[in-house]
Parts: C-alpha cells; structure tokens; sequence
C-alpha cells in the first residue's frame, strides 16, 4: 500500500519561499511529482521527477521558481519553492506512480496561501 503524506505548506508574503515535502512509504523506485489546484481551477501539474532523481520536469508557471528533488534514503520528495507569487495559492499534492501517467497514487495535500 502506498502512502504519501505531504507537509511544510503555509502562509507567505509574495517574494518568499517555502520548502514542501512529501513522505512516501510503500514504493521506492515510482517516479513522484507535485501537482496543485488553486480554488475554482482544474488541478495542474507543477514537476516530476524520475526515481534515481537524474531527470525532473517543471511546468512553465513554476520554471526557474520552483524546484524538486528527492531523497530515497528517505523516501521523500521536495518542492523548493522561491520566488512566490499569489498566483501561487493552492493546494500543492505529491504524487506517485511507477510508470506515469496516470499518477494512481496521491496525497491528501497542503495548503499554500502566498499574500500580496
């Protein structure tokens, strides 16, 4: 059974920074990705990476802003995010799958509120 459990979200001013993460147990080897959903919008992704962590891909709204990385001795991915913005405000969820898409497994998300 695959469970991943995110954390680290919060409130921010524009121009700051927050460092999300996602613990995942059950699987070691799925690639993982955050994807986010702001109210009233339809879920987007936001990055990916592989499993031994040498290849990851960034959506065009986070480029150069945001960054993922993972620890497989931890079995945790992160989300570096710097730069922030109000467009930014969503619901950021971890992902996982072995050979996406689809992504089947999920998080139940965390809250990012970036203030003006």
């Amino acid at each position: 059974q695959v469970q991943l459990v995110e954390s680290g979200g919060g409130l921010v001013q524009a121009g700051g920074s927050l460092r999300l993460s996602c613990a995942a147990s059950g699987h070691s080897t799925y690639v993982m990705a955050w994807f986010r959903q702001a109210p009233g919008k339809e879920r987007e992704f936001v990055a990916a990476i592989t499993w031994r962590g040498r290849s990851t891909y960034s959506g065009d709204s986070v480029k150069g802003r945001f960054t993922i990385s993972r620890n497989n001795a931890k079995n945790t991915v992160y989300l570096q995010m710097n730069s922030l913005k109000p467009e930014d405000t969503a619901v950021y969820y971890c992902a996982a799958d072995p050979s996406p898409p689809p992504y089947n497994y999920w998080g139940q998300g965390t809250r990012v509120t970036v203030s003006s």
